[in-house]
């Protein structure tokens, strides 16, 4: 990394966890998006010696598994592989048809992207790390921290009711009914339940740098999700 972008460490640890002898991405072919995995949290120094927080992704060569159309499929999207598998884990259909791109036992992610009009794009090909640059808007969309079954104050900030002089009132929710009628709990009543591992969306992410001799894509601010999820990037 150049001194400009240095990279601090957090908890005692280096945020720098990207492997220095990584293959570069840079060479292929250009789409709107890409897909990265989450390392953590660092800070980086801008051109005008200002702190700005980020979150160090780690770009795994993608390559292009199948073009789908309106013909064959219904809609437009190319889908994409990465992360050679075991052979343990792989049928023999996955392993037939990602052996054609390069796999020699199949990919451990098969993902898409959805696209009006897929230009020149062939089966084989490599998407580049170029496809996000150093200044890009991303909309980001990652899977956040899943905290389990979790009561209203925990999931929805509920106020509770009082602590002590005898209150049996503390952390539930009260009352969720009506009268007679409508005699029914109402669409949208905030309840106990299921707390995060929900699909999560954020738009207008600044890319502060890609660094493409370590594969590395750093994003403006927090992104949803626990370390080593996958992350979707796409330019707005």
């Amino acid at each position: 990394m150049s001194e400009e972008n240095k990279v601090e460490e957090t908890n005692g640890a280096p945020a720098e966890t990207a492997e220095q002898n990584a293959p570069a991405a840079t060479e292929g072919v250009e789409m709107s998006g890409l897909f990265a995995f989450k390392v953590g949290m660092s800070a980086v120094y801008n051109d005008q010696g200002e702190r700005v927080p980020v979150t160090v992704l780690k770009y795994e060569p993608m390559v292009v598994s199948q073009l789908k159309t309106d013909e064959n499929d219904g809609y437009k999207a190319v889908q994409v592989a990465f992360r050679p598998d075991r052979a343990s884990q792989t049928n023999k259909a996955s392993q037939s048809k990602l052996s054609k791109v390069g796999f020699e036992n199949g990919a451990k992610f098969l993902k898409e992207f959805r696209m009006n009009d897929l230009g020149e794009l062939q089966v084989g090909q490599k998407i580049s790390l170029d496809s996000v640059k150093k200044g890009d808007t991303v909309q980001i969309t990652g899977t956040s921290k899943g905290h389990g079954f979790a009561g209203v104050v925990k999931r929805w900030d509920f106020g509770g009711g009082p602590k002590t002089h005898g209150s049996g009132f503390h952390r539930t929710g009260g009352s969720i009914g009506n009268r007679t009628w409508p005699g029914r709990v109402m669409p949208g009543r905030r309840m106990p339940g299921q707390f995060g591992n929900d699909t999560v969306t954020v738009k207008n992410v600044q890319v502060v740098d890609v660094i493409a001799e370590e594969n590395v894509i750093l994003l403006k601010g927090p992104v949803p999700g626990s370390r080593n999820s996958l992350v979707k990037l796409v330019k707005a």
